[in-house]
This record gives C-alpha cells, sequence and structure tokens, in this order.
C-alpha cells in the first residue's frame, strides 16, 4: 500500500486563517469527487470557520474521561475504519489526553498516512521545536506543544498563510479570533505588532529555506547542471593567506545589494592532507564569515580551479570572488593561475571576480627552510658530495679506468648527482649535475681539454643527462618537503589528541598542562595570566618553571585567550608553525582553570548544602526533640508547685525523677549535637594514649539500665591506642542505641576480642535487625530507622560515635547478628608492644 501525502497549512500566529484554509481545500477536493472527511477540526466558535464545516462528513470524536472530566480527541480507529481519500485533521502539534491512542496528533496523523490516507493539516511556525527558544524569546511565552521539524519537513506540501500584523489585529479587534473578553490582553501581550512581525519573518524565513530544499531536489533529480539565479548566491575561494577577510568583506557588499544574497567561503584543501596555508588565518576569516551571515566549507580537491567550479554549480552559486593571485610575475611561464582558469572555465552562468589587494604579486614564499627539511650534517655532505665527487670521479676515471666509454662515465655521474640529492637535497644535486657535464665536456668528450663537442650525438647525451639529474634532484627535495610537513602534522595531531582526550576526560590539572606545554616547545618557564578588566593588573593563575613571567609584555611568547587572558612562555622566541599548537594548548589550559574552579564552587555549593541540611535537621530536632524533655521537665516543675494540691512523698519522688530524667536526656541530646557539631567543623582533636579496655567500656554502660548488658571483656586483651573520652562517647552511644531496639527482656551483648594488631569491641542485640542497603545509611546525621519515636534522640548517636571512632584511627560499621539483630563492630588499633627493659650489665659480664 502507497503512504498517503501530507499537506501543511503553515501560520505565523493562530488567527491568520489556517483552519480556514483547510476546509476550503477540502470543499474544493469534494467537489472534484474526491472522497474527504473531517477527522478533527477545532474552529474555537469562529463563524466563519464554523460554517465552513456544513457539508463535510464528519467522523464521530472519541471520549475520554480524565481526572472526573470528559475531554474529546480525534477517533484514529474510526478514520483508519472509514478509510476515506483524505482526512482533515486540525493542530499538527496537539499533545492528546493520556489515555489516547498515541501521546501527540502528529503520531496520529503518521498512522493515517501509513495507511494509505492523504492527510491536509495544520500547524503554528511557534510550535516547530528547534524553533521554541526563539519563539520565547520573543514573546515570552514558552510553547510546551511542539512538533519535530523533520515530520514538517516531510510534508508532500507546505503552504504559507500570510497576513500583515495589522490586518491580524484588525481581525482580533472585530471579535473574529478570540471572545471580546479576552481581546484586548492578547493585543497587549502575544499580538504585539512586534511579536507578530518577529513570527511572520521566521515563518518566511523558514519556508524559503524548504523552497530552497525542494529546489535543490529538483536539481538533482533532473540531473539540472546549469545556475538557476533564483537569489544571488556568493562563492568566495579561499587560499588561507590574509587576503581572504578582503575577499569575505567585498563578497558581503556584493550580496547586500540583492534580496536574499547569501555568500559561502570555501577552501580546497588537497587531498593528501599536505598544505601551507595557515589555520589560524582560516580560522578569523571563517569567524569573518558567519559573523557576516555566511557560511563556511571545506571541500577536498587536488585541482583547484575545477573543485572551486563543482562546488559553485552544486550549490548553485550565481558569482565567484577571488583574489588576484599572489604569484610573481616570471612565474606565470607555468600557467594562467587559478583565477583566470576559473573565469575561462565558468561559462555564460557564472560570473567571476577578480578582487585586488595588498598581497598581490609578493609570492608566496617557502613554508620551510631547506636546512630545516634535511638537517644541517645531510646539507653538508651533499655539498661535498655534490661539489667534490664529481673532481674524484674524474681523477678516477682518467687515471684508473680511461677506457671505459662515454655512455658509462656518463652513468657514473648520473649516480654521483642522484646520491647528492639523496643526500643533500636540490641544490649539492644540481652542483653536481653542472660540475659533472662540464667535466664530462672537458675530459671525456672529443675533442678533449676544450668545451668544444665534435659529435652532436654527444650533445644530446650530456643535455639527458643534465634533464634526468635535475629531475631526480627535484622529485627527492618534494618528498623530503613533504616528508618534513608530514612528520610536523603528525606530531601536531599527536598534541591535539592529546588535548581533545583531556577535554573530555577531565583528567590533567593546570600545573600539568603548563608543564607538558614546557616540555614541548624546549621554554623555560611557563604561566597562565589573567585580569579582571583591561586596567586591572595581571596576576598568575599557575605557572611551572624559574621565574616566570608576571606580565605578557615580559614573554618571548605570548598567546593571548581572549580579552583578559593570556599564556606567556619564556625561554625562546618560537617560530610561526608552533604557534597555532600553542594556542590549542592556551585554550585548553582556560578550560582547564575553568573547570578547576566550577569544581571548587560545587565543593562549596556542596558543604554549604551540607551545612543547610545540618540546620534544617538541627532546628527539626530544637523544636520537637529537645522541647519533648523540656516539656516533661516544665510538666513536672509546675506540678510541685502547684499548691492547690497536697502531693505524698512518692508522688513528690516520681515528679523529681521524672525532672531528673528528662535533664539527663536534655544533657545527652545538647551532647550529641555538640559533638556532631565538633565534627562538622573539624576541630575533634583526640588525645592518643594507651589505655585498657576494661577500663573504659564499664564506664560506658551508665547510661543504660543494669540488667539491660551483658558485658565480657577479657583481661588478657592488649592496650589500645585511643582517646579514652571519645572511646567512651562512641561505646555508650552505640550501646544505648542497642539497648533502645532490643526487645524486653533482652540483653545486649558487650565484648572484645583481639584480631591482628585491631582490638574489636562487638555490641550485639536481638532486634529487628537493618537491612544491607540500609547499614551505611544508619551512619549519618539525623537519621533513624524503621518507626522509632521522635522523643527516643535526634539520630545523631550512631553518627558521633562513627565520627569519634575514625579520629581515633579507628572503624565502626554494622553487621547481621546470627539469628536476628544487628552487631556494630568497633575496631580500634592496639600499642606498640614494648620489649622487656634489659638491666645495665658491666662490659666485662657482656663479653
Amino acid at each position: 500500500m502507497a503512504r498517503g501525502k501530507l499537506r501543511i497549512y503553515l501560520g505565523a500566529a493562530p488567527g491568520v486563517g489556517k483552519t480556514y484554509a483547510m476546509l476550503s481545500e477540502a470543499h474544493r477536493r469534494i467537489e472534484r469527487g474526491t472522497d474527504c472527511v473531517v477527522g478533527f477540526v477545532e474552529h474555537h466558535r469562529r463563524p466563519r470557520t464554523e460554517v465552513m464545516l456544513h457539508g463535510l462528513e464528519e467522523i464521530p470524536r472519541k471520549e475520554i474521561e480524565y481526572r472526573g472530566s470528559t475531554f474529546t480527541e480525534m477517533d484514529v480507529d474510526a478514520v483508519l475504519r472509514r478509510a476515506p481519500a483524505v482526512a482533515l485533521v486540525d493542530e499538527l502539534a496537539h499533545t492528546n489526553i493520556p489515555g489516547s491512542r498515541n501521546t501527540k496528533r502528529w503520531q496520529d496523523v503518521e498512522e493515517l498516512l501509513a495507511a494509505g490516507i492523504d492527510v491536509v493539516s495544520t500547524v503554528n511556525i511557534q510550535h516547530l521545536e528547534s524553533l521554541g527558544d526563539v519563539v520565547e524569546s520573543i514573546t515570552g511565552v514558552r510553547q510546551r506543544e511542539t512538533v519535530p521539524d523533520e515530520v514538517v519537513r516531510r510534508a508532500d506540501q507546505i503552504e504559507l498563510v500570510d497576513m500583515s500584523p495589522q490586518a491580524l489585529r484588525r481581525r482580533m479587534a472585530h471579535g473574529n479570533i478570540y471572545k471580546p473578553d479576552k481581546v484586548d490582553a492578547a493585543l497587549s501581550n502575544y499580538f504585539r505588532p512586534g511579536n507578530l512581525t518577529a513570527l511572520r519573518e521566521l515563518a518566511l524565513l523558514w519556508v524559503a529555506d524548504r523552497v530552497d530544499a525542494y529546489l535543490t531536489e529538483y536539481r538533482s533529480a533532473h540531473h539540472v547542471s546549469t545556475i538557476w539565479g533564483s537569489r544571488e548566491r556568493i562563492v568566495v575561494g579561499l587560499t588561507g593567506g590574509p587576503e581572504g577577510s578582503t575577499l569575505i568583506r567585498r563578497a558581503a557588499r556584493l550580496a547586500e545589494k540583492g534580496a536574499g544574497g547569501e555568500v559561502l567561503a570555501v577552501y580546497i584543501s588537497r587531498s593528501d592532507g599536505l598544505t601551507a596555508a595557515s589555520p589560524k588565518e582560516l580560522a578569523v576569516q571563517r569567524t569573518l564569515v558567519e559573523d557576516l551571515g555566511g557560511t563556511f566549507h571545506q571541500v577536498v580537491g587536488d585541482d583547484i580551479p575545477v573543485a572551486l567550479l563543482d562546488f559553485a554549480r552544486g550549490v548553485n552559486a550565481t558569482q565567484i570572488v577571488l583574489g588576484v593571485s599572489r604569484r610573481r610575475s616570471w612565474q606565470y611561464v607555468f600557467g594562467p593561475g587559478v583565477g583566470a582558469t576559473v573565469a575561462r572555465d565558468s561559462g555564460l552562468d557564472l560570473d567571476v571576480h577578480l578582487i585586488t589587494h595588498d598581497e598581490a604579486g609578493k609570492g608566496r614564499g617557502l613554508p620551510v627552510a631547506r636546512g630545516a627539511r634535511l638537517g644541517r650534517a645531510r646539507v653538508v655532505w651533499g655539498w661535498l658530495v655534490g661539489v667534490l665527487g664529481p673532481v674524484l670521479l674524474t681523477w678516477l676515471l682518467t687515471s684508473a679506468l680511461p677506457d671505459v666509454g662515454l655512455a658509462n662515465d656518463m652513468l657514473l655521474f648520473l649516480t654521483l648527482t642522484v646520491a647528492a640529492a639523496l643526500v643533500g637535497g636540490l641544490l649539492p644535486a644540481l652542483a653536481s649535475a653542472v660540475g659533472g657535464s662540464l667535466l664530462l665536456n672537458w675530459y671525456f668528450t672529443p675533442p678533449v681539454h676544450t668545451l668544444t663537442i665534435a659529435d652532436p650525438k654527444n650533445i644530446v647525451a650530456i643535455a639527458i643527462f643534465v634533464g634526468v639529474a635535475v629531475s631526480v634532484a627535484s622529485v627527492v627535495d618534494l618528498a623530503a618537503r613533504r616528508t618534513h610537513q608530514a612528520a610536523r602534522l603528525r606530531a601536531e595531531s599527536e598534541i591535539l589528541s592529546f588535548l581533545a582526550g583531556n577535554v573530555l576526560r577531565g583528567e590533567t590539572s593546570l600545573e600539568e598542562l603548563l608543564e607538558r606545554v614546557r616540555e614541548t616547545f624546549g621554554m623555560e618557564s611557563a604561566a597562565l595570566l589573567e585580569r579582571a578588566g583591561e586596567t586591572d593588573p595581571w596576576t598568575c593563575a599557575g605557572s611551572v618553571g624559574p621565574r616566570p613571567c608576571q606580565h605578557p609584555d615580559d614573554a618571548d611568547v605570548d598567546v593571548p585567550v581572549g580579552d583578559h587572558m593570556s599564556l606567556a612562555l619564556s625561554g625562546r622566541v618560537l617560530p610561526a608553525a608552533d604557534r597555532r599548537v600553542l594556542a590549542a594548548f592556551a585554550a585548553q589550559a582556560a578550560v582547564v582553570l575553568d573547570r578547576q574552579r566550577l569544581l571548587q564552587e560545587a565543593d562549596q555549593a556542596k558543604e554549604l548544602a551540607e551545612g543547610n541540611r545540618i540546620r534544617t535537621a538541627l532546628l527539626a530536632a530544637v523544636s520537637h526533640d529537645l522541647r519533648t524533655p523540656l516539656a516533661g521537665i516544665k510538666a513536672a516543675v509546675t506540678s510541685l508547685r502547684s499548691d492547690d494540691v497536697a502531693w505524698s512523698e512518692q508522688d513528690q519522688a516520681e515528679l523529681l525523677e521524672a525532672i531528673e530524667e528528662g535533664a539527663d536526656r536534655l544533657d545527652h541530646l545538647v551532647g550529641n549535637l555538640l559533638d556532631m557539631s565538633r565534627l562538622q567543623t573539624g576541630t575533634v582533636t583526640p588525645i592518643i594514649r594507651e589505655t585498657d579496655l576494661d577500663e573504659v567500656v564499664p564506664m560506658a554502660l551508665g547510661g543504660v539500665p543494669e540488667d539491660s548488658v551483658e558485658l565480657d571483656i577479657p583481661e588478657t586483651l592488649p592496650m589500645v591506642n585511643v582517646d579514652r573520652g571519645l572511646l567512651e562517647r562512641a561505646v555508650a552511644n552505640v550501646v544505648e542505641n542497642a539497648v533502645k531496639y532490643s526487645p524486653p527482656g533482652e540483653k545486649v551483648l558487650v565484648s572484645a576480642s583481639a584480631i591482628a594488631d585491631r582490638v574489636e569491641v562487638r555490641v550485639v542485640d536481638r532486634g529487628p535487625g537493618v537491612p544491607d542497603d540500609a547499614k551505611d545509611r544508619i551512619f549519618e546525621p539525623f537519621q533513624r530507622y524503621g518507626d522509632s519515636p521522635r522523643g527516643n534522640g535526634v539520630g545523631l548517636g550512631l553518627a558521633v560515635a562513627r565520627g569519634f571512632a575514625e579520629a581515633m584511627g579507628g572503624t565502626l560499621s554494622a553487621e547481621d547478628t546470627p539469628g536476628g539483630g544487628l552487631t556494630m563492630v568497633l575496631s580500634v588499633p592496639t600499642a606498640p608492644q614494648r620489649r622487656p627493659e634489659q638491666p645495665d650489665l658491666p662490659a666485662a659480664a657482656t663479653s
């Protein structure tokens, strides 16, 4: 089954007449005999739109109950059963009521299209997903109902329903869009002239872009290679030289003269990736063309004129802007140049502009010195081979091998020339070829000892010899240049790959990155300088190496990063070819600095959030848990002071006991709060001493009933290195927590044992226990497990106990008790074993 076709009426704002145009189209199709039905149309009680529904078959809507109300949506199943040729579906971006077949109406439309039903729909430009932020910045209203751009772009036909802002506001004022009570608010808010004008421009530009895409598809499908000048498209050919900025500005001025002009800057790079173009210049020119509203493109092509013309015709360009050649006048003997070739081959459909500039006729220069490509040692040996080699070979041939023949003599001299080219490059090889040809002529070509050549064949042989020698030398020199350039680009790519990896992983610190810069470029020091404003002093954000620069003017190499940051290096002046990689390092250094500061701010925010959480929990504890014992004390004191009640001695004793218990509980809660505060601020400083557990643990049980704990502390345990006060508080909190959760009549077991260099105190209860996923959570501040009543504490006991244990170098963890319950394990380090003291003996006795 063939897929149905989608036609969309696109509007700039509500009320421009999209639904009216859709219904008019339906009436026209019905008159032509097309089976057309209304799947869903919302007329919003607009009289003229409602009238247009007369005479059209409407598919009954589906009713959906949601939150006590009844809503209607398009019945997709009913439309599919009806299977019309065309279905009208209004408001493509609408979100369906929960419980519908699909979440979005455009998904309903996709089902109808898949079933072979043509659909006519409507949508406003503000509902396109990609324009949500733009529309919100214009109107101040965020569109919650959106449709993906691709859904609209796939439509077979898109028709713009346009209306001027003034006409739309008049329609609004006449009550043709909203009810009279909403007109004033709409005109003064969403329907302001500026908003409507901006939305209309968005709609026109979006449709124009879609029309351009249609045109490109048509030209490609019908293999149209000629230029259709529907609008001015100007291609700027860039070489990577400084003249590119002049060409881009000139092309922008040409584009401004025509309506809808467009500038496309293109750089043609070689297929082998080797180029002498400056990446820095290309980056600057790319920014410039984008700032002027154009686009930058980079294509690959070894034949620059052909690649440039193919690109221009591919984008349906009408003009090409090129710079006058930078070649010197004598270089034109090698060809007419790119500009003249493009102008010759452009044909009648492309205009070519050759723009003069300051760099015209100055030449391109050599990107790298020859000595730098081959190395100083190789150049010296090359000159020795090229100059002394022919002389020594002549002596050898004249003295030892006088009769080998002219052909063999020439082959030997040619071999020497090739050797000079392989060792020293072009110039030594040329010297060898010239010197060898003269020596061949003087010593080996009749008549000898003269520069005259009697036999014409010998003239041809010597000419061939010189040509071969020069050709071989040129090939070797070109290979050396390419090898050097490829090695340099490989090194640069490795460095940039390292930087890219660091950007993704965020592993390198600022000092490590600066050290990498210093080592890579062989500098003495590297520093990242910054300042707040143009007139503020420079400060050093990070540096490595001795005597780092404190000001960019003091540096041997200064790479700006934005307006208020600079990477300053000292040691030597770097060549221009190294500065482009250094610029990548500088940008990465700024990113690393920003990341470090963001991490610091995140840590500070985390500390503030933790402090706020502690303060909130503390307020909750003060407002409830601390008030409970205070309320009990207040009630008991008030009762004792009451004169109208005669209290017996037993009643008075009970009230005093209640006061004492409340005071003890209050003291315990306040003590835990103070201890937690000390732990949070890091002011807990333990005094570590050798201590016996059997001296500390019994004292920690004073806060629990005597018959609630069973103590098992062997006397043979080694001494432990702890703070007596902190250990007592930690054990007391753990034991009180265990007693609180133990069943009535069950005792808590407190035992101790030595394991290697640690002593473990185990507090075992038979309470409900704690699941594995909550064993770490119970040690967090203000945490209670299960249904513990709030009056039993503020949830700080175990947090304080773990904090004290870790402050002493110990640990506190929770384990399951075999048979049910929870076991707290407090582990502390043992004291080092002392050797028994030996009495001082006389020297004679020891001998």
